[in-house]
């Protein structure tokens, strides 16, 4: 798959892989996140290498990252979506949300997952719903994981 990127003022958007600074994002989710706390550096890199990965840069200094693991024909999960504080408030999540839902591999999909806690004003802006049956739903969760490696 090819890459993808946009540039707009001093930021930078990018599918490309190589370009992710693997160290940083994971200081962001072990360290700063509530959702993958104490995840081993290991496990980001293995996340990183086995989905299609978006930055977003200020200059050449990753300030955010979504990834989406997809068959890339019926569904897709987003994921491990952040921009570090000192950066949000600029629209920066809206930049972030239309290139990975403008992404030409991720239309026509089925359904696509989302899990968060917070920012649901803005997800809703790219309809994102809440569940309408969760009674269907089901999961397998170990909140602990990260905990006990």
């Amino acid at each position: 798959m090819n890459y993808i990127e946009k540039r707009f003022d001093k930021y930078s958007l990018t599918t490309d892989s190589s370009k992710m600074d693997v160290v940083a994002i994971h200081d962001f989710l072990s360290h700063h996140s509530d959702w993958s706390r104490h995840i081993p550096f290991e496990t980001v890199k293995t996340s990183i290498d086995h989905s299609l990965n978006f930055g977003l840069f200020y200059e050449k200094k990753q300030i955010g990252f979504a990834r989406v693991i997809s068959d890339f024909s019926t569904i897709a999960y987003l994921g491990d979506i952040y921009i570090l504080e000192a950066n949000r408030g600029k629209g920066l999540s809206k930049e972030l949300m239309s290139f990975i839902m403008n992404h030409p591999n991720l239309q026509g999909l089925r359904r696509w997952i989302l899990l968060t806690s917070t920012a649901e004003w803005l997800y809703e802006k790219y309809g994102f719903t809440s569940l309408p049956k969760p009674e269907l739903y089901m999961e397998l969760h170990n909140a602990n994981i990260y905990k006990d490696q």
